[in-house]
């Protein structure tokens, strides 16, 4: 099995998530007591965050990029960014290292065009809602990308700062959520895609009248494929 580099910590409550499936995901492929072959360099979100909120964006895909570097120093094979939001600087921190680097968006814009759906809904945080780094990147493989209303949106990007990427998961937010979900439908989603590594930590499959694309599971599903090529 190859080596799987996490650039992790934005947030460490969803980077957890990832190691956790990964784990799963190869113990159910190879069986026994095969775990997967990992490396991880975990960021101080508080730094990130303030650098995203002054839009320096740059700046920090430098962090990430030297975080990168490390990774590859450490053996790893490939690279994901266990986050959504950061792959705003994914051309910056491919470029800083000789690995492949596994893009979310495009594994789940995969597994969006294999359910035989086009049109989606994005729930995010306000910058991978209202950006077009990432709705470009989805609509490349020829989605049609459907984002809440500016209220909506607020909402959302909130509940993932001041809540989910902080460990509080609360039924009132799920509540919050599914309302957005009901009017991504009302406005022809035909599924919702969670556009952020923290909203798993909320909404299950159970929760949503849309079919929903997980995005931490589906990223972590497409590294264990890659790393048992």
């Amino acid at each position: 099995m190859k080596t799987i580099g996490l650039l992790g910590g934005m947030s460490w409550e969803s980077t957890a998530e990832y190691y956790r499936l990964l784990n799963e995901l190869t113990r159910e492929r190879l069986g026994g007591l095969h775990s997967a072959r990992c490396v991880l360099y975990s960021v101080d979100f508080a730094e990130i965050e303030r650098l995203q909120v002054e839009g320096r964006w740059e700046e920090a895909g430098a962090v990430l990029a030297s975080a990168a570097g490390s990774l590859e120093a450490a053996g790893a094979d490939l690279l994901l960014i266990c986050t959504n939001t950061m792959h705003k600087v994914a051309d910056q921190v491919a470029a800083a290292v000789g690995i492949p680097l596994l893009h979310l968006a495009d594994t789940t814009a995969a597994a969006v065009r294999a359910a035989g759906l086009r049109r989606v809904g994005l729930l995010g945080t306000a910058f991978t809602m209202e950006q077009d780094f990432y709705r470009d990147r989805l609509a490349a493989h020829g989605l049609d990308v459907l984002v809440p209303t500016p209220e909506s949106r607020a909402v959302v990007h909130r509940v993932i700062y001041e809540e989910l990427c902080q460990g509080i998961v609360r039924a009132q937010s799920r509540l919050a959520y599914q309302e957005v979900i009901a009017e991504l439908a009302a406005a022809g989603a035909e599924g919702v895609i969670l556009g952020c590594t923290e909203i798993e930590l909320l909404i299950a499959p159970e929760h949503s009248t849309l079919p929903v694309f997980a995005t931490t599971r589906l990223h972590a599903e497409a590294a264990v494929s890659a790393a048992l090529k």
